[in-house]
């Protein structure tokens, strides 16, 4: 005989309708393998809702923390409107006034915030660099060296049974094979000194496109930044990276990682030695050997050349526009007149240019973006629009 399915809504009206016949809570409870208390909450809330009270109710929450109420925002905003010369401090104070009492008043910080958000706040106007990171942008990389693809290739156990994480890089526009690293992990470090050996034999690229894993990105850094991705930005190359669920955005690498597939891991190595030795050979073939019909059949080492923009180490950082700079310390702070404020640790070690640009208030930008505005009293970073492209 087939097990009987019964809904979470079937019980509760069996359980409601057991006691609607005149039984015990206590008997009820213990038939049905529920503790009173649960008992009670049922029967509360049919006696309350009627018979809606047996559907699931929504576990999403009534409000997000720190999200600040529609009407507090509008009233911002309509105050900037009516006080067009009023910075933050001023507005909050009516905020004070108005509101004392009967909800939370948000920071300085914050009020500001939504003043920029709204195109409330006038920014001084920036130096104009050579470079500017395109976020989700992607860019047509029509010649070597305009567009690199990176990504770590789908984990493979090897005959010793250890996983083998390779990480691939190759030019865009001549399809060129530039690395193919066999590595046993895809944390930061060992990425770093591989773009590092690259960037010393083939030059600096002028993007970068990746997909929003690490290293190339962090879910838990400021504007999922990662160690990574920051050293990039400092050594001028843009960052791109495709929508999450949309390979086909870098779908030339991912066709590489096909035939990467077919012909270096089917056998495996034996270890990561005899694995490299694999793919070393294939990236032999693959840009001396094998021609490609998108290049008129010509192999990619006949397109590809050396990038002109050598690698000469981390330029200095200056910030002639703001008031001074500041280093972000190891744990990811700030020091501003002995008060500690959480920036990021992926920004650990930078120097961070601060600007006061309101009583109380601070503009923090790394290189030529801006990261959010500080208030000393709160201590806290209140972050603004993505500077680096929409948030992943």
């Amino acid at each position: 005989m087939p097990w009987k399915e019964v809904s979470v809504m079937e019980e509760r009206l069996r359980f409601v309708a057991r006691l609607l016949d005149g039984e015990g809570m206590s008997s009820v409870c213990r038939a049905f393998g529920i503790s009173r208390k649960t008992g009670y909450k049922i029967w509360n809330r049919y006696q309350q809702d009627g018979m809606e009270a047996f559907c699931d109710r929504s576990r999403r929450p009534v409000r997000y923390a720190n999200q600040l109420p529609e009407q507090v925002e509008r009233l911002i905003v309509s105050t900037k409107k009516d006080k067009p010369h009023w910075g933050a401090r001023k507005i909050r104070e009516i905020l004070v006034r108005k509101l004392a009492g009967d909800m939370r008043i948000p920071a300085q910080s914050t009020v500001h915030a939504v003043l920029d958000r709204h195109g409330l706040v006038k920014r001084a106007r920036k130096r104009r660099r050579s470079y500017k990171a395109e976020g989700t942008a992607l860019s047509a990389g029509l010649y070597p060296n305009d567009l690199w693809c990176a990504d770590f290739k789908g984990e493979f156990k090897m005959g010793n049974r250890q996983y083998c994480y390779p990480l691939t890089v190759s030019d865009h526009a001549s399809r060129y094979l530039l690395m193919c690293e066999a590595f046993d992990t895809t944390r930061e470090k060992p990425s770093i000194e591989a773009f590092l050996e690259l960037f010393r034999e083939r030059g600096l690229p002028a993007a970068i496109r990746t997909d929003n894993g690490l290293p190339f990105a962090s879910p838990n850094g400021l504007y999922n930044l990662s160690k990574l991705s920051v050293w990039w930005l400092r050594l001028g190359i843009n960052i791109e990276r495709i929508k999450p669920g949309h390979p086909q955005q870098n779908g030339r690498h991912e066709r590489m990682h096909l035939t990467l597939k077919k012909e270096a891991t089917r056998p495996p190595g034996m270890n990561s030695l005899q694995q490299q030795a694999k793919f070393d050979a294939f990236i032999s073939e693959f840009n001396e050997e094998r021609p490609h019909q998108a290049l008129d059949m010509k192999t990619p080492a006949e397109i590809y050349t050396p990038a002109p923009r050598h690698y000469q180490g981390l330029p200095e950082l200056d910030y002639p526009f703001h008031d001074r700079d500041i280093l972000v310390t190891a744990c990811g702070r700030i020091c501003l007149y002995r008060k500690k404020i959480n920036v990021s640790t992926v920004l650990a070690g930078q120097r961070l240019g601060i600007k006061e640009v309101d009583d109380g208030i601070w503009l923090i930008s790394f290189m030529s973006y801006d990261l959010g505005y500080i208030d000393l009293e709160q201590r806290t970073l209140q972050t603004i629009d993505n500077p680096f492209g929409t948030r992943l």
